[in-house]
């Protein structure tokens, strides 16, 4: 427990986190290159879909990094709060409330003297103030989320901008798109303990009927 707040300052986004991140950015890219229509397509029509997509994703990796910070603060608060009511309440009482705090699963495995152990550590923690704060590694991690979001854009719309075949560069984009779903699968698989070409291939099975449904629609 000691180490909990300078391990939490240290630590940046896990890959789970930036998988999510990248398959977010992705899929809105997507909404706008799946519903953009080569036919009569011309370079004023192909700038305005290359804007609007940076554009939502620019605005969205602001929105995501916002939204990581209060979910920083949010936790930090909720475990000051578990911290004070462990030292406030009777020795049974602290091991119920930590027990709860848990995931069921760790639960399970923790003997009542092993949580005995954290809640006696917990009691001789310093009282702390009421603030939360965020550090400057919580900054850097929501500069790393809406870079990933933001980021994330480029590779699906580099081919509107080097090819002048709307429909050609349409069809790179979907490719390119594809293997970074399925590269985004594999991380969050191969992280999660799940079989990586499994989770990387189903992925890549909905970045497909994406662009099936939109061929099929006139893409």
């Amino acid at each position: 427990m000691a180490n909990t707040t300078s391990n939490a300052r240290k630590r940046l986004l896990d890959p789970i986190e930036r998988s999510s991140e990248v398959l977010f950015g992705l899929i809105m890219v997507l909404t706008f290159t799946g519903s953009f229509r080569v036919s009569g397509a011309d370079h004023d029509s192909v700038d305005r879909m290359l804007l609007a997509a940076l554009g939502c994703n620019l605005a969205w990796g602001i929105i995501d990094a916002v939204m990581y910070l209060l979910a920083v603060l949010s936790q930090r608060g909720h475990n000051l709060t578990l911290l004070r009511d462990v030292q406030a309440a009777a020795a049974e009482r602290g091991r119920q409330l930590l027990s709860d705090a848990i995931s069921s699963d760790l639960a399970a495995v923790l003997t009542d003297t092993e949580i005995e152990v954290v809640r006696s550590r917990m009691m001789h923690i310093p009282k702390r103030d009421s603030r939360v704060r965020l550090y400057a590694s919580d900054c850097l991690a929501a500069l790393g989320v809406f870079l990933l979001v933001f980021l994330s854009t480029f590779p699906v719309v580099l081919p509107f901008l080097f090819l002048r075949n709307a429909r050609l560069a349409l069809r790179m984009s979907n490719l390119v798109a594809i293997v970074m779903l399925f590269l985004t699968g594999w991380a969050y698989g191969k992280y999660a303990g799940y079989r990586p070409w499994h989770v990387g291939s189903f992925m890549v099975v909905i970045g497909v009927c994406m662009v099936g449904l939109t061929i099929a629609l006139g893409g």
